[in-house]
């Protein structure tokens, strides 16, 4: 009697402890992304992502062997034990287009992932690896705040507002004193031709 298959799709939420511990380098980065294997995590410019376990494996798949064709029947043996029963094909679409919109990538035009007809899947974004982490750069909003501070203490001493400032009240003043010096010639200048007026009028 031939066992009935499930129809319902795989979730793949099984514990990633079970996972073998990686052999090589720690560290995987490709574009802006960054796979820790030994904490099984991946990360998009230092922030984590929520991979499900099955998802986690067809990326470690497709990082074991970049540049070449993972087979659909390798992905199966990879995800699921030889005793289940499921609806493969369904599953491992379904685990491979997660991965995707989990790398924002797509079918049309693959930046990560590219389906191979009839045959399976291919890394086609070239990656480095390391052991030592690498630190995220900083963005943008970040930057320009950044900047933002730095440029402050410059304009904190920019002298011209305390200038104008501090030149009004003695412009003020100098024009007050030119008045009443206006004031007094005058004023001098008038009683001198009165009095002299004055004086020539008496013999």
């Amino acid at each position: 009697m031939t066992p009935n298959l499930i129809p319902t799709l795989d979730t793949g939420m099984e514990e990633r402890s079970n996972f073998a511990p990686p052999s090589g380098p720690r560290f995987v980065r490709f574009g802006p992304f960054q796979v820790d294997q030994q904490r099984q995590e991946v990360t998009k410019n230092g922030t984590r992502l929520k991979l499900q376990g099955k998802v986690y494996q067809v990326l470690v798949a497709l990082l074991e062997k970049p540049g070449e064709v993972v087979t659909r029947e390798e992905l199966r043996q990879r995800l699921w034990p030889a005793d289940t029963h499921v609806n493969y094909d369904a599953n491992v679409n379904t685990t491979v287009n997660k991965l995707r919109q989990v790398l924002g990538d797509s079918t049309d035009k693959p930046l990560y992932i590219e389906t191979i007809p009839r045959k399976g899947y291919c890394l086609v974004m070239p990656f480095e690896t390391s052991n030592v982490p690498c630190v995220p750069l900083i963005p943008n909003a970040a930057v320009t705040e950044n900047a933002s501070t730095l440029a402050a203490p410059a304009l904190e001493k920019e002298p011209e507002p305390a200038r104008s400032g501090f030149w009004i009240p003695i412009g003020v003043v100098g024009l007050i004193l030119a008045g009443m010096l206006l004031g007094a010639g005058i004023t001098i200048t008038t009683l001198y031709i009165s009095h002299f007026a004055q004086a020539t009028r008496w013999p």
